[in-house]
């Protein structure tokens, strides 16, 4: 009899978020699911699949992996050449820790530094202290501000308490948001914009008549649903071909953590204050934390002047 059970979702890293001096173990599970059209390329002779080619831009000819280097563009076609090791030793350190730094208002982070949720549930008997820190959350109305290593690539992330859950949901940096100065945006406020109280007063009752509830399952892809209704119309008249993919690797898990008497540690906290000294957490459960980005140079926040160079790696 086939196995209709619905199969448990993939740990895509595991690890500890960290305050003060208390850790949760947790888990990240994907939060969401790409259901656009993916056009794979198959050899038409064969039906093959086929891939991307390491092209040489000025003279179209494919080369080899191993001529290949990175370099940074610092000036327009100038460029420096950075070696795998260079490259490798800038890397942040895998934590497998997910460190708040700071507790903000829920509704301190405007939509646009948002990026890519995941969900983020406890394991390793991380259950109370996990409802712990989201009523905590929820009752404060704060969310917290971390950061977080995954996959070699250090993230800005919001930790936001969500039902019976929490979400990781990764930021983008301060420097990667532009700046609005130079749009052409009307003047701010409604006199300033020239609208009337009439003008106003008709379109907040349109927005009231076409208000409802948030329903996500209300909204389709089109092109979607067209283009698998033509697919099942060549599935229905054999009009299909057979593809040997090549297998995918599965990446390993990371490791877990341990938690400490739950109490002890909230006590320990509030004794150091909003700077709590790590070393006085035991050896085995203190993480090794990024407290500095990976690149040695820092990059300030989104200002209203954008930077006088654009860099971009080749």
């Amino acid at each position: 009899m086939p196995d209709t059970h619905t199969p448990a979702p993939r740990v895509l890293w595991k690890g500890a978020i960290s305050f003060g001096l208390v850790h949760i173990p947790v888990a990240l599970y994907s939060a969401t699911t790409d259901s656009s059209i993916d056009f794979d390329w198959l050899d038409k002779r064969t039906m093959d699949p086929v891939g991307y080619k390491r092209i040489n831009k000025k003279t179209g000819k494919e080369i080899q992996r191993e001529q290949i280097v990175k370099g940074i563009e610092y000036e327009d076609g100038q460029y420096v050449v950075l070696s795998d090791a260079e490259i490798a030793a800038a890397y942040p350190k895998t934590t497998q820790t997910i460190e708040i730094e700071t507790f903000v208002p829920a509704d301190g982070i405007p939509f646009v530094y948002l990026e890519r949720p995941y969900y983020v549930a406890p394991i390793n008997r991380g259950a109370k202290v996990y409802a712990l820190l989201r009523e905590t959350l929820q009752r404060s109305g704060r969310i917290g501000v971390a950061r977080v290593v995954i996959q070699t690539k250090q993230h800005l992330a919001a930790l936001v308490p969500s039902g019976a859950g929490m979400v990781l949901n990764l930021l983008r940096w301060g420097a990667d948001i532009r700046s609005w100065e130079h749009l052409p945006l009307p003047a701010e406020g409604a006199k300033q914009a020239g609208l009337s109280d009439n003008e106003l007063k008709m379109a907040k009752q349109l927005v009231e008549d076409m208000s409802s509830d948030w329903d996500p399952n209300a909204f389709k892809n089109s092109f979607k649903d067209e283009i698998m209704k033509l697919v099942d119309r060549k599935v229905e008249s054999g009009q299909t071909e057979s593809v040997e993919k090549p297998e995918a690797m599965e990446p390993s898990d990371g490791g877990g953590a341990k938690i400490l008497d739950l109490t002890e540690l909230l006590q320990r906290s509030l004794r150091k204050g909003s700077s709590p000294d790590k070393s006085a957490a035991p050896e085995k459960e203190k993480p090794a934390v990024p407290r500095k980005r990976a690149a040695a140079k820092k990059t300030k926040p989104a200002t209203k002047k954008p930077p006088a160079t654009k860099r971009r790696a080749a």
